[in-house]
């Protein structure tokens, strides 16, 4: 008796046929549909061939419309996603090339090994020893910074201060930001110093001495030392020697040239042709 009700396994069911009066037995999944499964290892030989890519192309190349599904499978890879265009293009670790700064672009796309703008800016200005003016973050950065500096200001994760009228953007730490502050204003009091912090000297008298020391230089060497002094502070450098120097920045400038051309005479003070004209004396008329 016990052998005529036996019960149907768990993974089946039953169902009855009208025309032909059988019950059929079918899977438990008979009706699940089943989800395709994706490979990140697509994603991956796409963007070694292409070097970035943007998500449209990235679910194409993987076969999906879903942004989550593209997402997880470049979790997989370690992606990195740009600093710029608004982070709409990604690459991965192997493919970049990071300068010393830690950047990387293809095609004018800008990629940092910090990760986001927001956390590449405040990693430079962490790094650098005389803090960040907005002007010269964006200049090495190749993109606007202001929304992402106010952002990391309000957050606290960077702090700045008003230096010569204009915001210095520090690091957080009270030490680090005192250092970068005076390395900061040595440099604008004499912008030949590189590193405040290792002066032996107050910035008042480093400044004294190399006015005396430039005031015993000819005319040539004044020209060629403020030129050298120009290419060490990189742009910017001619008009900070012509303030400092109190000179014109255009001496600054073609002394930067002549060194870098190496157009210098050294048995001449002036330039050919410079200084005063002869005057001819002029025989009395009889």
């Amino acid at each position: 008796m016990g052998a005529l009700f036996r019960p149907l396994p768990v993974e089946s069911l039953t169902s009855f046929c009208y025309s032909s009066g059988r019950t059929l037995l079918q899977s438990r999944n008979y009706n699940i549909m089943r989800h395709p499964t994706y490979n990140a290892d697509n994603l991956r030989e796409f963007l070694l061939r292409n070097q970035i890519a943007t998500l449209g192309e990235l679910k194409k190349a993987l076969g999906t419309p879903v942004d989550i599904t593209c997402f997880r499978k470049l979790k997989e890879l370690d992606y990195l996603a740009s600093y710029s265009h608004r982070g709409s293009y990604y690459t991965l670790p192997e493919i970049a090339r990071f300068d010393p700064d830690g950047l990387w672009s293809y095609e004018s796309v800008w990629f940092s090994r910090y990760g986001t703008l927001v956390a590449t800016i405040e990693a430079f200005i962490n790094h650098s020893v005389k803090g960040c003016f907005a002007e010269e973050l964006a200049r090495a950065l190749r993109v606007e910074v202001q929304d992402a500096l106010l952002h990391l200001v309000q957050l606290r994760r960077i702090s700045r201060q008003q230096v010569s009228g204009v915001y210095l953007y520090t690091s957080s730490d009270a030490a680090v930001r005192q250092r970068q502050l005076l390395t900061r204003r040595t440099q604008l009091a004499v912008p030949t110093v590189a590193d405040a912090t290792k002066l032996e000297v107050s910035a008042q008298e480093l400044k004294a001495a190399i006015i005396l020391f430039y005031g015993l230089l000819d005319e040539k060497q004044r020209r060629l030392y403020a030129g050298l002094e120009s290419m060490k502070l990189g742009r910017g450098g001619d008009r900070q020697l012509a303030d400092f120097l109190a000179i014109d920045p255009h001496t600054v400038a073609r002394g930067r040239q002549q060194l870098l051309e190496q157009d210098v005479e050294f048995s001449r003070v002036r330039q050919s042709g410079g200084g005063r004209k002869s005057v001819e004396k002029k025989r009395p008329k009889s």
